[in-house]
C-alpha cells in the first residue's frame, strides 16, 4: 500500500567549523500516498543527498523523515521499506533475469511459488517474460533498465525511489522509459520519488516537481504551475526548452493597461501595481513576428525542430528566442520585428528576482 513520506527541517552539513559546507538547508516536503514527486535541479543542488537521506544511506544533521506515521531516522534501509533504481543498473551478471528479479524474495524466504508468480506477474507488468532466461550481457540497455525497475517492484515496497535512472540510455530510448515509468507508476500507484536534472522528464512524469538550488527548495508544483507561474527567474528559466527570454526594464506607468519601458523600447501591457525595476519574462511562444512592431531585431540562427521553429533575434535588449510554424519563411540576418501581448506575462523583481503577482 501506497504510504504517505514526509521531510521536515531536512539539513545536511559536510565537515565541520570553518570548513563545514551545507548541501541542505531546512528541507520540507509533504508527499501524498501515491504521488510522483521529481526532485530537479543542476549537478550539486543536493537532490542526490535528499535521497539518499530518504533511502537511509546518510542521515541528516538536523530534521525528521516520516514514512507514513513513522519517523524512520536511524531506521535501517532494509527496514523502510522502500526500493531504489539507480543510475547504474546493478543486476548480478551470473544471474538470469528471473533471478535477478527475484533476488530480494528469495533472501526474504519467500516460498518458491509465491515468488515465481510474483517475478511472472512483475514479468508481465514490464512486458519482458520473453527475457527471463536471458543474463544482464544478453539485454539492451533500456532492457536492462526495466529489469532493474522489475527487481524493485517485485518487493512491492511502500515507496519507490528513483536515482536518474535514464541517463544512461540514448534519446529514443529515454523517452520510451518515460512512458514506460509512468505506466507503471499508474498501474502499481506507488507513492515514488525521482531525481533528474532533465526538466523534461521533470514535466513529463511528475504529478509535482521540486526546483531545487544550492541545496534551497526553490518552488514545489504541478508541472503546469512551475511553468506558468516560475517563483524566481531561477526556475523561470531552468524549466523550459528552450529557455524563458528575460527582458529588463523599469514599469512607468503602473497598472492594466501600463507601460514598460526598456532597452528596445516601450510596451503597452498590463503591468504590476507599483513603479520602478522589473524583469519581464516571456516563453518563446508568447513573443511573436510582427512586421508593424516597433521593437526590432536581426535574425542570428533559424533552428528547425519539425513541428516547430525557433527563431533567435539579437535585440537591443539582448537575444529573443521566439517560436514559430515550421512553414514561415525567415531568412538569417533578417530585419524583423516582435510584440508581446499581456495575456503571459511573467514579472520579477529585478533586484531579489522573486515573481511579482500579475495584474
Amino acid at each position: 500500500m501506497a504510504a504517505s513520506l514526509k521531510i521536515a527541517g531536512i539539513r545536511k552539513v559536510y565537515g565541520k567549523d570553518g570548513k563545514a559546507v551545507e548541501v541542505l538547508k531546512k528541507i520540507d516536503i509533504d508527499v501524498a500516498p501515491g504521488e510522483f514527486l521529481i526532485l530537479v535541479g543542476p549537478s550539486g543542488c543536493g537532490k542526490s543527498t535528499l535521497l539518499n537521506i530518504i533511502a537511509g544511506l546518510e542521515q541528516p544533521s538536523e530534521g525528521r523523515l516520516l514514512i507514513g506515521d513513522k519517523d524512520v531516522l536511524g531506521v535501517a534501509p532494509a527496514q523502510r521499506d522502500i526500493a531504489m533504481v539507480f543510475q547504474s543498473y546493478a543486476l548480478y551478471p551470473n544471474m538470469s533475469v528471473a533471478d535477478n528479479i527475484g533476488f530480494a524474495l528469495e533472501m526474504r524466504k519467500v516460498p518458491k511459488a509465491a515468488r515465481n508468480k510474483r517475478i511472472a506477474d512483475v514479468a508481465a507488468m514490464l512486458q519482458i517474460e520473453a527475457l527471463l532466461e536471458r543474463r544482464p550481457a544478453q539485454l539492451s540497455g533500456g532492457q536492462r533498465q526495466r529489469v532493474a525497475m522489475g527487481r524493485a517492484l517485485a518487493r512491492d515496497p511502500q515507496i519507490f525511489l528513483f536515482d536518474e535512472p535514464l541517463s544512461n540510455l540514448d534519446a529514443k530510448l529515454r523517452v520510451e522509459m518515460r512512458a514506460e515509468i509512468k505506466r507503471l507508476h499508474q498501474l502499481s500507484g506507488i507513492t515514488s520519488v525521482y531525481v533528474t536534472h532533465d526538466q523534461i522528464e521533470a514535466m513529463t512524469l511528475g504529478s509535482r516537481i521540486a526546483v531545487m538550488k544550492d541545496g534551497i527548495l526553490q518552488q514545489i508544483g504541478t508541472p503546469n504551475e512551475i511553468y506558468r507561474q516560475p517563483a524566481n527567474t531561477y526556475v523561470a528559466g531552468f524549466i523550459g526548452s528552450p529557455t524563458m527570454n528575460f527582458i529588463d526594464g523599469a514599469i512607468s506607468q503602473p497598472g492594466a493597461g501600463g507601460q514598460f519601458s526598456f532597452a528596445g523600447g516601450t510596451l503597452q501591457l498590463d503591468c504590476p501595481a507599483a513603479s520602478g525595476a522589473v524583469v519581464l519574462g516571456q516563453r518563446p511562444e508568447h513573443i511573436h513576428l510582427d512586421p508593424q512592431a516597433s521593437w526590432r531585431g536581426e535574425v542570428l540562427l533559424v533552428e528547425p525542430t519539425g513541428a516547430d521553429t525557433y527563431v533567435v533575434v539579437n535585440t537591443a535588449c539582448g537575444r529573443i528566442t521566439v517560436r514559430v510554424p515550421p512553414s514561415t519563411p525567415i531568412q538569417v540576418g533578417e530585419q524583423v520585428g516582435l510584440s508581446v501581448s499581456s495575456k503571459h506575462n511573467n514579472w520579477f523583481d529585478a533586484a531579489t528576482t522573486l515573481r511579482i503577482p500579475n495584474v
